[in-house]
């Protein structure tokens, strides 16, 4: 069966040699959307300063011969959506339909409660190359506590059998790369995101506390543990929690440890993480901190004045899209939040694409796979019109001199020379296929340590069983 329409790609190889005729010129500051003419996109690719697009889909092969529908498995709307809005040639038909040329691309989004989407993978992933033709799995989409699971198997293809090169992701960061690579050494994903994460402060209480709201400086007051720490009471002494919750932290001192959950088949803790457990302890039993659990209403208290909180840790969605910007009162809305790097670098979060063994659609995934995670017009696009901090080094560093990449919840600073830094620091090479579960039964098991209600040894032997109980085949 035919691919998507080759006219595409020709017209994109004419727009393309006119372009490279035509100099520099400047993108828009508003994104296309997503029935933008593809001939209008790779003009802007070719014509972006700086832009070195080897791999737009004037590039692909013509794909005669395979699938019609191209098959999509994701959690939430937000590839749905970049797709739809950068892709160039995709026409959306509905909420769960689109159409790049001739191909009908099809969505189907199940939602991470209970483990659904995993197991929605879990299903259909082991036999998608004996699934009838319209049915088999393309494109599905992991985040980095499960990636392992899906790298470390044959469900999911490595890159370079779609035809991806190192040389075609050269720009990219490496900790994104190493999240989704095999244990044997071959990559099985690419991501558009580089979630580099820093400290997100109030600055009026850094104004009113440390007698400065200058990002340079504050970062002195909190550049290691032990001086956040000595920060934490000073800043209860004004009023403030140093952070909504001991769980704000725990990314930071997870992503920093120097071996992995589990070695040879046994649990470890980490070094990091046991500190997080004694500082954790020192600040709840300080007053300085409590054991609110992410993302509700006790814990996001602190995105107004009243809450009192000094901080949280976080990266660039983080900022532009869960601190309530758009509500009038919030600190964010006031532009009086701050970002300095914290006391050590981390990551937290991240979509990878990865193309599903079986699929029927080899050409048309790379295309997407490198348009939407590699051209450099198309990134830009994403940063101006999602926030997103994309995985590009390159282009962040362009970003980061540029004065209208200032962000007005950050109160007009740019903070992507910092998120460009921090990306370079990350290291995941201690990631293992056991983390989610792992890191949710530790602060589970810990907050009750915390709280009072089980001494250390009672809340590190119930982790223990949880974690055996989760995966039979562990020991400790």
């Amino acid at each position: 069966m035919r691919k998507f329409n080759r006219f595409m790609a020709l017209s994109l190889t004419v727009a393309m040699a006119a372009a490279s005729f035509a100099g520099c010129g400047d993108k828009t500051q508003d994104s296309t959307t997503a029935t933008t003419a593809a001939t209008t996109k790779a003009t802007d690719a070719g014509t972006d300063a700086g832009t070195d697009s080897t791999t737009t889909a004037a590039a692909t092969p013509s794909g005669e011969g395979e699938g019609s529908v191209l098959n999509i498995q994701c959690w939430n709307e937000e590839f749905k959506s970049r797709v739809t809005d950068h892709y160039p040639g995709y026409t959306e038909v509905d909420a769960t339909h689109g159409k790049i040329g001739d191909v009908d691309v099809v969505w189907t989004i199940t939602p991470t409660k209970d483990n659904a989407y995993q197991n929605q993978l879990d299903k259909i992933l082991p036999d998608n190359a004996n699934a009838a033709a319209d049915d088999k799995v393309d494109i599905f989409l992991m985040e980095a506590d499960y990636a392992l699971k899906y790298v470390n198997n044959d469900v999911s293809m490595p890159v370079a059998d779609l035809g991806i090169t190192d040389a075609d992701i050269a720009d990219q960061y490496q900790y994104t790369k190493d999240i989704v690579t095999s244990s044997d050494g071959k990559l099985k994903g690419l991501s558009w995101q580089a979630c580099s994460a820093g400290l997100i402060y109030n600055r009026d209480a850094a104004a009113e506390v440390l007698g400065t709201e200058d990002p340079d400086a504050v970062q002195e007051f909190v550049k290691d543990w032990a001086t956040f720490n000595t920060t934490a009471a000073k800043l209860k002494d004004a009023g403030y929690k140093v952070v909504s919750t001991v769980n704000d932290t725990y990314r930071v001192y997870s992503n920093n440890v120097s071996t992995p959950w589990v070695v040879d088949g046994k649990i470890t803790i980490d070094a990091n993480l046991s500190q997080w457990v004694t500082d954790s302890k020192a600040l709840v039993d300080a007053g300085e901190t409590t054991t609110f659990t992410l993302w509700g209403d006790e814990w996001s208290a602190g995105f107004y004045p009243d809450g009192k909180v000094f901080s949280y840790f976080g990266p660039a969605w983080l900022i532009n899209f869960c601190m309530a910007a758009d509500k009038e009162g919030s600190i964010a809305n006031s532009g009086r939040w701050g970002y300095t790097v914290g006391p050590q670098a981390f990551y937290w979060g991240g979509t990878w694409i990865a193309a599903a063994n079986g699929t029927d659609n080899p050409t048309l995934v790379k295309d997407i796979m490198l348009t939407m995670t590699t051209d450099k017009a198309v990134l830009k696009e994403i940063v101006q019109k999602d926030s997103d901090c994309v995985n590009c080094p390159t282009l962040l560093n362009e970003l980061a001199s540029d004065s209208s990449f200032a962000s007005a919840i950050l109160g007009g600073q740019n903070p992507y020379a910092m998120l460009a830094a921090g990306a370079e620091k990350v290291d995941m090479s201690n990631i293992s296929a056991y983390d989610q579960g792992c890191n949710e039964e530790f602060q589970n098991n810990m907050t009750n340590y915390f709280d009072g209600n089980a001494s250390l040894e009672e809340a590190t032997d119930n982790f223990y069983k949880a974690v055996t109980e989760k995966y039979p085949e562990l020991t400790y």
